[in-house]
This record gives C-alpha cells, structure tokens and sequence, in this order.
C-alpha cells in the first residue's frame, strides 16, 4: 500500500528539508501531537551542546587528543560504553593533560549523550561515575537548564514519539548522520516538573536494578574466580620466555603472543579442576549472514554480534529480516529456549543462555551451543564469558582487522568442572543478575509509556 502526504508549499518549514522522507505521515503525525501541547524546542532548554571537535582543529587535537589503552588519568566515553552500559573493561583514557586540554568537553554526570553519526540518533543518559571524564568522538553532550529534569527528557527521547523525532532529522544511509541544528530543532513538552520529577524516579529505580544486576553477575564471576584460585589475577610481565619446539607443533602456531606466559598460568589453573574441552560439553552450530540488502527496518529480529551481550540480546541498532526469509532459514537458524549464544567474530566470548523464545535468525559472527553434558548452561556460559575464557580467546583468536575465532578453536578450550553445589550457586547468581535487568528494562518501558500517554491524554483533552 502507498502510503503519501500533501504538504502546502507554506508548510515547508522554510524550505530546509522539501525531501518525502522528511514529510512521512509517522513523522507529522508526531510532530503535530507535541506541537498541540506546551512545548520548547531542545536548543531552548540547553545550557550546552557540544562535541569533541570543540575543542579545536584536528591539528590541535591530533596532539591533545591521543586516546590511550592502558588506564590513565580519565576515562573517554565512546557510544559503545553507554550501550553496554560498561565503563570498566576495553575503554579508553586520556592523560591529565589532555583531559583539561578537552575543558569543553567534560563530563559529570546527568548529561545526554546522542549518537551523531552512525547510529545516529541514539540516545543515552550518562551516569555520574566519581571520576574524570571526557567527551569521545562523534557524539554530542547535552547539558540541560534547571528546569527542565533531564531524567525525563531521556525518557521522551527513547519513547515513540521522541524516536519519529529524532528519525525526522537524521539524514544519510551510510552513515546516516545528525547535525547540531537538528538536534536543537527538536520539540519537547513542556511538563510540570512534578509530572517530570515522577518520570525520573522511575529512570531511576531502572538504574538501581541495573547496577544491581552488575554487582550481582560480578559476584558470580568471583565466585568462580575465587574456586580457580584466580581472583585478583596479575598478567605475568615476562619480556622473554621459552618454548619447546614440540609444544609448536601441536597448535600449529609459531607466534610469540600465543606462547605468552599468562595464558599458560590459566591454562594450569583450570586443569587442576577437572578440565573438559567445550567440544565434549556442546554441540556447535553457526549462523548466516544473509547480505546487508536482506536488511529491513522491521520484521524478524536479526541477532547480530553487536545486538549480544552477556546480559542479552540488547535493543540497539537492531537489523530485521523479512517474514518469509525468515520461514526458510528459521528450521536451522532460528536459536532455541536453553542454547546458548557466543560469539566468534569480532568482539569473541561474549556467552548468554537464551532464556526467553526469541523469533529471529543468528548472524555468521555467532554460534549456537546445545548442551550434551551435565552441566549448568549459566556456569557454563559464565566459564565463558569470564576471565578463563576470554583469556583463551584472546591468545586463540587472530585476524587484523575483524577477530576471528574460530570453530575448531572453541571447541578445544578448557571448561573447568566444579562440583554440582558450585555450578548451582553459580547459576543461581547468574540467573538473579538476569531478573534484575529485565526488571530494570521493564521500569523503563513503564516511564516510556507513562510519557506517551500523558502526550495522548493531553491531545485528547485539547
């Protein structure tokens, strides 16, 4: 069915966008519903929108602005930290210097952060993180006035009605992008604070079950950790080692990095607790990769490596695939209650028991892993995804450009057995990490819903 709007020449919002794509019905619709009620355009309620480019020309900042891997003074927030919620593991620092060099973009806390390319259009409330922070690239910083709670500003901004917003201003496909303009152009209502300070209570609340949910998965990895006499493990510093010609020849690598000392101090450790290979626990099996141009917008969730994290499937930047693509490929590709995911491309070990029926397809990037042992599949997945497993992929995995792990290597990690109590406890934690994320998920659907529905009464009473 075609779908097509009739705007008046007179209703070209002074001619800066005369593309169909910004005058689709979703769009106006949306647009007309905010514009009915009491409203302000973001660029009125901001103390400041910024990004890392403020700070001066790329040659200026080619010398300010050197991102460092190792630990150092603050930390720089990238889109991936806010979507993984993760401001500890693979960030990225600056030095003391270069952190007030970046004076205009520094970061305390309660701001909006948008994707500007990209992803562009995503939306991300930052934390307050007691430490130095900066501003990455290709994000903007919102710092909003007073009056308005940006708690509930982040809330309208994630609902339906501030998505078609924000998609009404995003340009481009590859990337697509968002401009400073746009970004300000946008309307949001104008709420009591009481009404405002309600939405943020509940942010909140889905807050505290988040990091509530954090704690409680780090416990178990601990717990873990602590039985293979690993935690608080230190990666031996060793410049030089030696290795026996014959150990060589029984992994078929010669490279230095795979005979680095710290690998083999795992490797000892788990085999002092009944060691199994993974291939002897799992059966594996992997996705597809159906082409970029299978693509859509909506229809059957496709499971990408960067759509998976230890918690779950996440809910950004999801590609979808079409109803009857997806009937064909879904008898060997559709992943089943109880299974577990990993990935091997990319960014591999990420591990996570499906705990809900899921109708969609896996990509190439992940594998599917039935049990065919006795063994708790959240122990299991968390061996994986923990210091023990992500080490083996580490040494196991190459590639330059895109990590590959591969199959025939995953099967041959080492699976340490812990006794049956152990697994349960384990488990058990896992699983009481799960229940508080989806908890902190369900809170903020709830003020999601709650922010839309004040929209559709109060156009309703107009």
């Amino acid at each position: 069915m075609i779908t097509f709007s009739i705007i008046q020449k007179s209703g070209l919002e002074g001619a800066d966008r005369i593309d169909a794509e910004y005058y689709q019905p979703e769009y106006l619709e949306a647009e007309r519903k905010i514009t009915h009620l009491k409203n302000e355009p973001l660029g009125e309620i901001l103390e400041m929108l910024t990004d890392y480019h403020a700070n001066g020309s790329y040659s200026i900042l080619k010398n300010y602005g050197k991102i460092q891997t190792e630990p150092d003074y603050a930390l720089m927030v990238r889109a991936v930290d806010l979507q993984n919620s993760n401001f500890e593991n693979d960030v990225r620092y600056v030095t003391e210097n270069s952190y007030n060099f970046l004076k205009k973009t520094k970061i305390y806390g309660n701001e909006l952060v948008i994707d500007k390319i990209g992803n562009a259009g995503n939306v991300y409330f930052m934390p307050k993180l007691n430490r130095p922070v900066t501003l990455g690239m290709n994000l903007f910083m919102l710092r909003l006035k007073k009056d308005f709670d940006s708690r509930f500003v982040y809330v309208f901004l994630n609902s339906k009605y501030g998505k078609l917003s924000i998609y009404r201003r995003v340009t481009g496909t590859n990337p697509s992008s968002i401009d400073k303009e746009s970004v300000r152009s946008i309307k949001i209502p104008a709420f009591s604070i009481e009404d405002q300070n309600e939405i943020g209570q509940l942010v909140n609340l889905s807050f505290d079950e988040k990091e509530n949910s954090k704690k409680i998965y780090q416990q178990a990895e601990n717990l873990l950790l602590e039985e293979l006499g690993l935690k608080d493990f230190k990666i031996p510093e060793d410049l030089s080692y030696i290795v026996n010609y014959s150990d060589t020849g029984k992994v078929g690598r010669v490279d230095a990095d795979y005979f680095q000392p710290k690998y083999q101090v795992i490797s000892d450790k788990i085999k002092t607790r009944n060691a199994k290979l993974l291939g002897e626990l799992v059966t594996l099996k992997k996705g597809l990769e159906p082409g970029s141009e299978a693509y859509q917008e909506e229809g059957k969730l496709f499971i990408r490596v960067s759509s998976l994290s230890k918690y779950g499937i996440e809910g950004k930047d999801q590609k979808y695939l079409s109803d009857e693509l997806y009937q064909k490929l879904k008898l060997d590709y559709e992943p089943q209650l109880g299974e577990i995911l990993l990935t091997k491309d990319a960014t591999p070990g990420i591990s996570y028991v499906l705990k809900e029926f899921t109708e969609g397809i896996i990509s190439g990037g992940i594998l599917r892993l039935k049990l065919k042992s006795d063994i708790e599949p959240e122990y299991l997945s968390l061996c994986i995804s923990s210091l023990i497993g992500q080490m083996q992929a580490e040494r196991d995995a190459g590639g330059s450009i895109i990590v590959h792990w591969k199959p025939e290597q995953i099967k041959n990690i080492l699976i340490p057995i812990l006794s049956k109590e152990t697994q349960r406890k384990i488990a058990d934690l896992v699983i009481k990490s799960h229940l508080a994320r989806k908890k902190s998920k369900e809170l903020l659907d709830v003020a999601k819903r709650k922010v839309e529905e004040m929209i559709e009464m109060n156009i309703d009473n107009k």
